[in-house]
This record gives C-alpha cells, sequence and structure tokens, in this order.
C-alpha cells in the first residue's frame, strides 16, 4: 500500500513580520492577512514551494513538518 506525504506547515503570528515572501513564493500555500501571513491550508502534499519559503521568511516564522520531524526550513 502506498501512503500520500502530507506536511503540516505553519506560521507563528508572534514571529511572523509580513514580509510577504511566502505569499509571493507559493501564493497557493500562503496569504497574507492583515499584517501577518498564514498557511492557506495546515497540510499539503510534499511540495518543494513549501519549503522554499520557510527557508526565505525572514523571520523564521514558517515551520514545514513530515510527522514530528522538521523539514522546513532546511539549515
Amino acid at each position: 500500500m502506498v501512503t500520500a506525504v502530507t506536511w503540516r506547515v505553519a506560521v507563528d503570528p508572534g514571529l511572523c513580520m509580513g514580509s510577504g515572501m511566502c505569499a509571493a513564493l507559493a501564493p497557493d500555500l500562503f496569504r497574507l492577512e492583515g499584517n501577518h501571513a498564514e498557511a492557506v491550508r495546515q497540510e499539503t502534499a510534499e511540495d518543494e514551494r513549501a519549503l522554499d519559503a520557510a527557508d526565505s521568511c525572514p523571520a523564521l516564522a514558517i515551520v514545514v513538518r513530515d510527522g514530528e520531524r522538521t523539514v522546513g526550513p532546511r539549515p
């Protein structure tokens, strides 16, 4: 049986400074709401753009997890 990989994407509103980098890189994954970004949905299929957004966030407010393992931002 093959199972689909699901990542959990979260934006920490306490860290987010609303730069919009994530929404520019992946508008179907992130949006700006007021002065902060938020994930459009908390779960997504494995998507390199989610990692790119986490890596590009100047406040390091985005975390991408595969189960209990953090996969983004990348070291």
